[in-house]
């Protein structure tokens, strides 16, 4: 599939049993690239449909023509009781589908999700430092840094990189 740089005409909704095969696809991709998620373990269909299951809400990012599973996010509490307000999220777009903005509609769906649920902030605990385009998007919606974890994150060969913990209120 060829990459373009225009907007993807994609639809953002609650996911269902049938996207799973699609979602853990994506979700493994980035997990097994070793320099996104603080997961190390794949999902299988057992697996992946108990974790998306468990969150406060899990979305899929549908293209619009094909139906295709494009991306998707979850979002959940970042923490327990007088922090129960704050919510964490993550975000997976397919490889073929980057630099089309469905991050964008994902983060963006998100929030409005994170306020329906009753959540007043919205914070990334461990964006890893090299992680450009996603530290650009935040930044650019309005998130804020909030400092530098140096060698917070290790990357899948091993190495240590800043992760740099982000929010916004909702």
């Amino acid at each position: 599939m060829k990459k373009t740089n225009t907007s993807k005409n994609v639809n953002i909704c609650a996911y269902t049993e049938k996207d799973l095969e699609s979602m853990i696809e994506i979700w493994n991709e980035i997990v097994n690239s070793g320099n996104a998620f603080p997961q190390e373990e794949l999902l299988n269909i057992n697996t992946g449909a108990s974790f998306f299951a468990g969150q406060t809400y899990t979305a899929v990012a549908k293209d619009e023509n094909s139906n295709a599973i494009v991306g998707l996010y979850i979002l959940h509490p970042n923490n327990v009781g007088r922090c129960g307000h704050i919510c964490n999220a993550s975000y997976a777009v397919s490889s073929q589908n980057r630099g089309q903005h469905v991050g964008e509609k994902l983060v963006l769906d998100c929030i409005n999700q994170a306020k329906k649920h009753g959540f007043k902030i919205l914070q990334f605990n461990a964006v890893v430092e090299s992680n450009h385009t996603a530290r650009h998007l935040y930044e650019k919606l309005g998130f804020i840094q909030l400092g530098t974890i140096p060698q917070g994150f290790r990357m899948k060969d091993g190495h240590f990189e800043n992760i740099c913990p982000y929010y916004i209120i909702v």
